[in-house]
Formats: C-alpha cells, structure tokens, sequence
C-alpha cells in the first residue's frame, strides 16, 4: 500500500474524529443546556423518548454523547429505566443523520469550496466572542468544516487504494463473507468510540468502489452494534438501573443488527427501490445512509411496542441489596381480595419495615456506616414504603368489615412516620460527623449523651413485635431523650455565645440535632402505632400538639 494512501486515510480518520468531538461539545454549549432538559422532561413515555433520542441525537451529531447523558441521568434518578430506553431506540435513528451529511453533501459538492469558509467562519467565532454561546456556535462550525475536510481526505484515499487494486476493485469484489464485514464494521466503532467514524470510511469505501453494497451494508450494521461499546464503558461503575439501560441498548441493538442482516436481501431490494423513488440510485453512499436509516427505523418499530416487557425482564437483572430489601417480601398481589388476610402479611412487612428503619439509624447514630450507604438505604425504605402504600390501596377497592378498614388506615399512618424516620436518618449520620468540630469540653459531651440516648430508644423501638411489659421503660427513655435534647440545644447556643462555636457551625448543629430528634420521635410514633394501633387518635393527636409526645407507650 502506498505511504501517502495510509497517511491520508488516517490524517483523514483523526480529522473526522477531531471535527466529532467539536461538533458535540460546541453544539452544548451552544444549547445551553437546552437539550439535557429536553432529555429530562419530554420523555414520560417510551414512544416520546424516541422523539427526543432522534432530536438530540441528530443535533449533537453523536449518539455515544447522548447515550452516555442518558445513562447519567438514569444514574441520577431524573429518568425511569422505562423513558430512557426510549431515549436509548432514539439515538439508533438519529445517529444516521451524519450518514445523510457524508452521502448528500460530502459526495456532491467541492467539499474544499465550503469546508474551508466554514472552517475559517468557526474559528473567528471561537476566539472573537466573548459570550459562551457564541464560542460554542465557533466551536461547532469549526468541527463542521474539519468534518468535510477529514471526509475529502478519505475519499482520496480510498479512491487511490480503488486505483491501486484495479478492476476488480472498482467492481466492488473485495473478498470476504458478510461475517467479516460485519466484525470490521464493529471493531472500527470499538476502536474509534465513534460509529460516525466508522460509516463515514464504509460509506467512501463503498461511493470509491472499494466495496459493493452488500458487504457495505454488513459493515454498516456492525458499525451499529459497535455503539454499545461506548454504553459498557459508561455503566462500569454505575448503578444498576444504568446497568440495565446499558444491557437495553445492547438487546435492541443486537436484535437489530441480527433481524437486519437475516433480511439483508429484502431490505436493500426495499432501498433499491425507495432509492429509485428519492432518485438517489446512483449514489452508494446514498443508498447505505437510507439502508442504515431503514434497519434502525424497523427496530424501533419491533422494539418499542416490547418496551414494558424489556424492562421487565432487565429489572431482575443486576439487583443491589437495596434494591432487595426494598422489595416486598410478605405482598403478595393475589391477597387483596381477601382483606383479613392481606392484613396479616401487611402486618409481617410493616414489622420488616420497622426493622429496616431501625438498624438504619443506628447505623447512622453510630456512625458505622458511610453516608452514601445509609442515602442508599434509605431510598430502599423509600421503596419499600411505597409498594406497602401501593398494595394498601389495592386492599381498599375490595369490601371489608369496618375493622379492616381501620387497620390498613393505620398501617399507613405508620408507613408515614416510618418513612420520615429514614429520610431524616442522614441528617442523623451528619451529625454524628460534625462531632469533631466542637469543643472537647459541654457541647462536645452533651452531644455525645444525646447520641447515646437516642441510641436508646432507637433499641427499644425496634425489639417487641407485640404489646411488651417494657412500655414503661420506652416512654422513659423517649422523655430523658427529649429532655436532653433541650439541654443539648442550649448547651450548643451558649457555647456560641462564648465563642466557642461559630454561627454558622451553631446553626447547622442545631438544624441537623432538630432532625435527629424528630427522626426518633417518629420512629417511637410507628413503633407504638404498629404494636397498639388503638392509640392511632392518641398519636395524632400529639401531632398536632394536643397530647404530650411522651404519653404512654403501650
């Protein structure tokens, strides 16, 4: 192979690459953002998802960008697994936009008759505006002229390699199975992290010669499954639902790829003949960047109406133990047309619940554990909390005596207080960290004799499943807690008084110690709630600041 045929073809591939990675960067600044909200508001089903894949995919121009995006917004909980497959089929489609710009502009025109002004339009932009927008529009000009440059220098090299190979060549009969297209397409999007990339040389090869349509369109297709390498890459550490969202984008993906090439011969005679209808026939790269689009298209078709049942299946994968324990394990959902025996079993997962709730905080007034861990146990309270409300609801559409009806009414009241109680527990853990800042003298001891009464009733709350001599213990252990609570608040304000403690540190130890207590109070509440549900008037009552928080407990 000719030196300058190798230079040119990478000098041409590290060009595309270079004007991909302007492009997307430049066009979101330019957005401004705009287009992650897109992301995290218009997808609330499946089908409007798809929409917004196909947009931002075919704005930014890289799909492996807005994949990894999705992921990150799956990661932080602004998307269900559920909107951003939908996202995920979108970016398949709109991904086949940079085969249109390389088939319709970079093969009809005089690429260096335009390429160049915009080039230079791009990067006067860039260093001659000061607004952050405007860099972003030169950012994205620039990438777009270095583009169309990257694409010229493949097509000289690919036409020189169609030179060099003679006739045989230009006929488009280099030799190999579909199966080795297919694996070339696919280890060129891996290595170059770009299926732009890796279409834009199929598509040069194929307009040069080098390769008939056929073997292009293998390539192609391997080109596309190469993008869920980008995926797998992303979700290494990440948690399970993008986990799951990454194994999504490879199913669909994979499905396609194997429905596309199972029906390779119908679906390029389909081309062929909406290729006659757009009179693009003549144009190879034209008719692959339509045979890309057509085989995306279908899969979202197949795939989309399969959405539910896709998420279905990957939520059993990948499970976290929070993800365990917010599962119910007690509901299940052919017991609520019997009410009296949903209520036991509503009962034996309230008692898990309390459970749950109680072993957080103690972890979080010990300080056993680290702060992410107790976020992550309390969303699988979160969770399970709201699957025991969902299944109460369920009890509720069916006919019942009165007494039934008044249990799962308090089974609610304590999901509430149980759940409050676990929001509240990092706060708790935050405190227990602020420690240190204090002075070693009252504040610092007072502190720590709160924790340790807090500690208490923590216990206490969690051990009985039914109506326990110790009552009376509880209720005295939740009064010394108060009462040192307001002990401890004054010793904190006093010390700020003296200048021992800060404002700021004074302010912050007081809202985060005020968090604690109303955590255990809660907690005492569910627990009380949940061993002697006739006092359910008796607790609300104190809510309400009508009874005194310290009542009897049993």
């Amino acid at each position: 192979m000719d030196f300058e045929i190798l230079t040119n073809a990478l000098g041409g591939l590290a060009l595309f690459l270079l004007a991909m990675l302007l492009m997307t960067e430049g066009l979101n600044v330019f957005a401004g953002g705009g287009l992650k909200q897109l992301l995290g508001r218009w997808t609330s089903t499946p089908l409007r998802g798809v929409f917004a894949g196909i947009l931002v995919t075919g704005v930014v121009q890289s799909s492996s960008a807005v994949t990894v995006a999705t992921i990150g917004f799956v990661n932080a909980g602004v998307l269900t697994l559920r909107q951003a497959l939908g996202v995920i089929f979108g970016t398949n489609v709109g991904t086949t936009m940079t085969g249109w710009l390389v088939s319709l502009v970079g093969f009809g025109f005089k690429i260096e008759a335009f390429a160049l002004p915009i080039l230079t339009l791009g990067v006067m932009l860039r260093l001659g505006c000061s607004s952050k927008r405007c860099n972003g529009l030169g950012m994205a000009l620039a990438g777009f002229g270095l583009f169309f440059l990257g694409l010229a220098f493949l097509k000289d090299a690919t036409g020189g390699l169609a030179a060099a190979y003679g006739a045989g060549v230009a006929q488009g009969n280099i030799s190999g199975n579909l199966g080795t297209f297919l694996l070339v397409g696919f280890v060129a999007t891996v290595l170059t992290q770009s299926s732009s990339a890796a279409i834009a040389i199929v598509l040069t090869a194929a307009a040069s010669g080098m390769l008939g349509i056929e073997n292009a369109a293998a390539a192609v297709i391997g080109a596309n499954l190469g993008t869920t390498s980008t995926a797998l890459i992303a979700v290494l550490k990440a948690t399970s639902n993008a986990k799951r969202l990454a194994l999504g984008h490879i199913v669909f993906n994979v499905l396609t790829g194997i429905v596309a090439l199972a029906l390779l011969p119908v679906l390029l005679w389909l081309v062929a003949q909406l290729g006659d209808a757009l009179d693009i026939e003549g144009s190879p790269a034209a008719i692959l960047a339509l045979f890309h689009s057509v085989f995306n298209v279908l899969g979202v078709v197949i795939m989309l109406p399969l959405a539910g049942r896709l998420e279905t299946l990957l939520g059993h994968l990948f499970r976290s133990a929070e993800e365990d324990m917010g599962r119910p394990r007690h509901l299940d959902l052919t017991l609520p047309a019997t009410p009296a025996l949903a209520v036991s079993a509503l009962n034996q997962e309230l008692l898990r619940l309390r459970a749950m709730v109680a072993e957080m905080m103690r972890a979080a007034l010990s300080g056993a554990l680290p702060t992410e861990e107790v976020e992550k146990r309390s969303q699988a309270v979160h969770s399970l909390a709201e699957a025991v409300n969902g299944f109460v609801g369920m009890v509720r559409t069916e006919a019942m005596p009165r007494s039934v009806a008044d249990e799962l009414a308090h089974a609610l009241f304590t999901v509430r207080y149980l759940q409050e109680a676990a929001r509240l527990s990092p706060r708790m853990l935050r405190l227990r960290r602020q420690e240190w800042r204090l002075p070693q003298a009252a504040p610092r001891a007072s502190l720590e004799e709160i924790m340790t009464a807090a500690l208490g009733c923590v216990s206490l709350a969690s051990h009985a499943q039914e109506p326990a001599k110790d009552d009376a213990e509880r209720t005295l252990a939740l009064k010394k807690f108060q009462e040192l609570y307001g002990r401890t608040k004054q010793t904190l304000l006093d010390a700020a008084v003296n200048g021992e403690l800060s404002v700021e540190l004074t302010d912050g130890m007081l809202d985060l110690l005020s968090a604690t207590r109303r955590a255990v109070e809660q907690l005492v509440k569910g627990d009380r709630l949940l061993r002697s549900p006739a006092q359910a008037k008796e607790i609300e009552a104190e809510k309400n600041g009508n009874g005194p928080a310290t009542s009897a407990a049993a």
